[in-house]
């Protein structure tokens, strides 16, 4: 069972008071106009960030529009609709607690709350005691809408970003009853999240919290500031944030997968470790009601559109950077080159290959009757990611020296050195990119075509031939996250729908494809706001 979320954009107070003759109309005036709490003292302030985080991650509608899933067929009995409309790229219709809508309404309910912190902390004369805090409903309102740019736009693209549509960017507390927001553009999305992120890092105390790793602590504000400089084209601000939370032994902050390996082989045990907040590596951990562990998890729930066998040994296990090549790819002895190996599930209408990041968890309503919700823990800010945004920043700039290093850091961390070649050199990634042809959805290898909007690519090049390979590192990393779909927008890279088999790599037929310019990289923001007057999203 889901729990319902049913906030909505427009999170509207209605004046209630109940008006006796023989009430006076100063004691009418002195009813609180909505029926929010007041909000007067630090410790309420702190309070309402709880909720200032979204409810609803992104995954959902990220994970399975990329290029990680698969479609299985009609015949595979384990459909989930909201999955197949996600993955065919189709307007979503279907209600769920991880649809577009649910999303979109949690983040402005988030950010609402945000804005409703940041008004209390004016009104209080903004003490110095409430620094910290605004500091984090800085971070908390730039992150909802970050999040939803990047899913209801297109990628930031500096010449088109001030006429490609954007999303109304609230930065204040409602005080009307019917609110009209325009959409804006993607430029003045960009520009008022730089805005409250520069205010915001410099105000983030790690001493405020209890428990830093459920608030923006200062490595997680700045690893998620490294992010946003990345996708911004700010490369050099992102190399500092990320340098910030590296430190100057990056390794030694990176994810103790040598640990996670000497766990049982569970993957119940695994998930629920991987996102733990005693875990170093994780800066920032959100929970909630999610599915998404039945979903990317030992259950046929949802199978239908899956990462099967087939796609990961032609493009995120095989032909890798470090060794592998096409005679390895039909032996399942390539899943050991990871220290934290993925796991393989075979069987009638089920192939399915995950790496165990994603937990199912359960909270019974009533454990007599068996009934409650679904319920997931996940890390969404690492230092793993930090590294990689540096890796990558410094690629962009030609600095292919650092980003070697850095590449060989998380190869070091990730990889078994007697099953993988962890030292690469820029020969190897040169060799290696210039030795695969590029992908087509019969021939697939994790090479294809780029179009990056940020900076020109020459086939053949250093710059091209680094950029693949972060790509594919970070394809490795993010699996199941969602973050590839950001990768796949910020890059131009097409994607090419197809149908499988459980029983072969080749493909049965192709059945779509997302070209560089189609409208639908941009999800469909929901029904209700576009009745509402908001303008939608082109579709073809």
């Amino acid at each position: 069972m889901y729990k319902s979320n049913m906030k909505r954009l427009y999170n509207i107070f209605i004046a209630a008071a109940v008006i006796l003759l023989s009430a006076s109309c100063n004691d009418w005036l002195n009813v609180m106009p909505d029926n929010r709490a007041e909000v007067d003292s630090v410790e309420k302030i702190n309070k309402l960030l709880v909720s200032a985080y979204p409810e609803t991650h992104y995954i959902l509608c990220s994970e399975w529009s990329s290029d990680n899933v698969d479609d299985f067929g009609a015949a595979n009995p384990n459909n989930e609709r909201i999955l197949e409309e996600i993955y065919s790229w189709k307007d979503v219709t279907v209600t769920d607690n991880e649809d577009p809508k649910t999303l979109w309404e949690s983040c402005y309910g988030a950010i609402t709350n945000a804005n409703q912190a940041l008004q209390a902390i004016k009104d209080l004369g903004y003490p110095a005691e409430t620094d910290a805090s605004r500091g984090e409903a800085l971070l908390c309102r730039a992150y909802c809408h970050f999040v939803l740019v990047n899913i209801f736009c297109k990628a930031y693209d500096p010449l088109t970003a001030d006429t490609d549509l954007g999303i109304p960017y609230m930065d204040g507390p409602e005080t009307e009853l019917n609110p009209k927001y325009e959409r804006g553009t993607v430029a003045e999305v960009y520009q008022k999240i730089y805005e409250d992120l520069e205010e915001g890092l410099e105000l983030i105390d790690d001493s405020n919290y209890a428990i830093q790793k459920y608030h923006f602590n200062q490595k997680a504000a700045y690893t998620f500031a490294s992010r946003f400089y990345l996708f911004y084209g700010e490369w050099e601000k992102a190399i500092e944030c990320a340098n910030f939370v590296l430190g100057s032994a990056p390794g030694d902050l990176l994810r103790d997968y040598d640990a996670l390996k000497a766990l049982p082989r569970d993957e119940s045990v695994v998930t629920v470790q991987y996102n733990s907040t005693n875990n170093k590596n994780n800066l920032l951990v959100h929970t909630g009601y999610s599915a998404l562990g039945l979903y990317i998890g030992p259950y046929y729930l949802g199978k239908r559109h899956t990462h099967g066998h087939a796609l990961m040994v032609t493009e995120v296990l095989n032909f890798a950077p470090w060794g592998e090549d096409e005679a390895s790819m039909k032996a399942t002895g390539a899943y050991n080159m990871y220290k934290l190996q993925p796991y393989k599930y075979a069987a009638s209408n089920l192939d399915f290959v995950m790496f165990p990041r994603i937990p199912y968890l359960f909270e019974y309503t009533d454990p007599v009757a068996q009934i409650g919700y679904y319920r997931t823990n996940l890390s969404v800010l690492t230092a793993d990611e930090a590294l990689l945004n540096r890796a990558e920043a410094n690629i962009l700039l030609g600095n292919y020296e650092a980003a070697l290093a850095d590449i060989n850091i998380w190869t070091a961390n990730t990889l078994e050195p007697s099953k993988a070649k962890t030292v690469l050199t820029q020969k190897d990634i040169e060799d290696w990119a210039n030795g695969l042809e590029y992908y087509t959805s019969m021939k697939p290898t994790p090479k294809k075509q780029l179009n990056p909007i940020l900076i020109d690519v020459e086939e053949g090049s250093t710059l091209e031939a680094f950029l693949h390979a972060i790509l594919y590192i970070r394809r490795v990393e993010f699996m199941h996250m969602g973050m590839r779909w950001f990768d796949i927008k910020r890059y131009g890279i097409e994607i090419t729908r197809r149908t499988l088999s459980t029983t072969a790599i080749e493909p049965i037929s192709e059945d779509d494809v997302l070209t560089l310019d189609d409208e639908r990289r941009a999800i469909q923001i929901p029904r209700d706001v576009i009745s509402a007057g908001m303008t939608p999203n082109p579709r073809p």
